[in-house]
């Protein structure tokens, strides 16, 4: 049976989504309260705690939320991520033909994007992790953020949104909104209006490689080096 077509348990699925919630909307207000109290380490929202503290209540939880989730439903890392290696090559090689695809087609749609919020005068303002990898104020900051963009933001992000919620709510009986709902989640969690629709037209390919492959290793791949590449430019133009 293809992992897309998992039937989560409902119980385990709004457990699994009210732990992140609590833990990031916690994690919001800790931040918050410490940055107004003057406390060293969160001065600002690049401070590096307030970075640390911010990743590790949303990708962090999940993560170690994940572990039981999986554990209740018997399902194994290597099940779940569709690391059986009979026909792992020919689905990494797709994963690969649709990275090829989509980095030119969400880049030009930033562009475009872009272009029309600024001739629109509405700000065309950079992503805040986009921002913050920028102003770093150490080498050591920068580096965790690369690490956080390349390896614990593509296995959380392709867990919640096409590894849980795609197949829950598809198997509820709403396959359109399987699609749809967890694409516009996932855009708008990264609170940019200029890489919103690119993200969301990213997050369509994505869910399509999954419901085709069946394999979460194949949507981690993609997301993964597709945070490369954009990491890799963001230095080079720095911009």
């Amino acid at each position: 049976m293809l992992e897309s077509q998992k039937n989560w348990r409902s119980e385990a699925v709004f457990l699994l989504i009210g732990g992140v919630t609590i833990s990031f909307c916690m994690g919001s207000v800790v931040v918050g309260l410490l940055h107004q109290s003057g406390v060293a380490g969160f001065k600002s929202e690049e401070s590096p705690l307030s970075i640390l503290l911010a990743t590790l209540c949303f990708h962090g939880v999940l993560l170690g939320l994940l572990i039981p989730f999986l554990k209740y439903h018997q399902t194994g890392w290597g099940e779940a991520l569709g690391l059986q290696r009979e026909g792992l090559d020919k689905t990494l090689f797709r994963a690969l033909k649709v990275l090829g695809v989509m980095l030119p087609v969400t880049w030009g749609l930033q562009g475009l994007c872009t272009y029309i919020l600024t001739r629109l005068n509405w700000g065309a303002d950079q992503q805040i992790a986009v921002d913050l990898l920028l102003k770093a104020p150490s080498w050591g900051l920068r580096v965790y953020l690369v690490v956080f963009a390349i390896v614990v933001a593509p296995v959380a992000e392709e867990f919640l949104f096409r590894g849980v919620l795609f197949p829950f709510i598809k198997n509820l009986g709403y396959p359109k909104l399987a699609w749809l709902v967890p694409s516009f989640v996932f855009a708008l969690i990264h609170v940019n209006l200029p890489t919103f629709i690119p993200l969301f037209v990213l997050a369509m390919a994505l869910t399509w490689l999954y419901e085709r492959t069946g394999r979460l290793i194949a949507n981690i791949a993609v997301h993964s080096l597709f945070n490369a590449a954009n990491v890799i430019l963001l230095f080079i133009f720095k911009q």
